[in-house]
Formats: structure tokens, C-alpha cells, sequence
């Protein structure tokens, strides 16, 4: 898969140096991903939450972030929507962002 923008994940990480680690993992393991179908991302990710218009969301670094990204499988491509705290992802709407 094709990740779009990673520099919002490494901006992210250098504000919460703690999950640096885990969205460095996640970025390597999306990009050499096949996903076709969210079964695909189920079964490597068991606490993906699925979203309408293809969106998901990860849980990071034992659900203290979330990341939401938006994803054709059709074109292979993964747009990184949001990546926030808990507390900040309570406050937008995961579906339109």
C-alpha cells in the first residue's frame, strides 16, 4: 500500500515521543501490505475499527491513540486522516474526517 503523508505521523511523533515506536512499526507494515478487503486488515490488526466510505481506525500504543486512515484498495493507496490522543479523537467525527 501507498501511505499518504507519513510526515503527519512523524510530526505526531516528535509531540508524543512514546509512540514512536509503534507508528514507525505501522507505517513499515502498511506499506508492505496487500490489503484488498478490510478482512485483510482484520486479520493482521484484530482491533481495527471499520468505518463507512472505507475509512479505519488503529488503536496505537494500547488505545492511548488513535489513528484513522482513509483507504482504496482498489488504487492501494492509505490516506492518514487523523492521528490524535483518545481525548482528542472523542472529539471530531471519525466518519468525515
Amino acid at each position: 500500500m501507498r501511505v499518504i503523508s507519513p510526515k503527519i505521523l512523524r510530526e505526531f511523533w516528535e509531540k508524543h515521543a512514546d509512540c514512536q515506536q509503534q507508528l514507525k512499526a505501522w507505517f513499515q507494515e502498511a506499506s508492505k501490505a496487500e490489503w484488498k478487503s478490510p478482512r485483510d486488515i482484520k486479520n493482521e490488526y484484530p482491533s481495527a475499527s471499520f468505518l463507512m466510505d472505507n475509512r479505519v481506525v488503529f488503536n496505537i500504543k494500547g488505545n492511548n491513540y488513535r489513528l484513522i486512515v482513509k483507504i482504496s484498495y482498489e488504487y492501494a493507496m492509505v490516506w492518514i486522516r487523523f492521528i490524535g490522543t483518545h481525548k482528542e479523537y472523542d472529539k471530531i467525527n471519525a466518519s468525515t474526517i
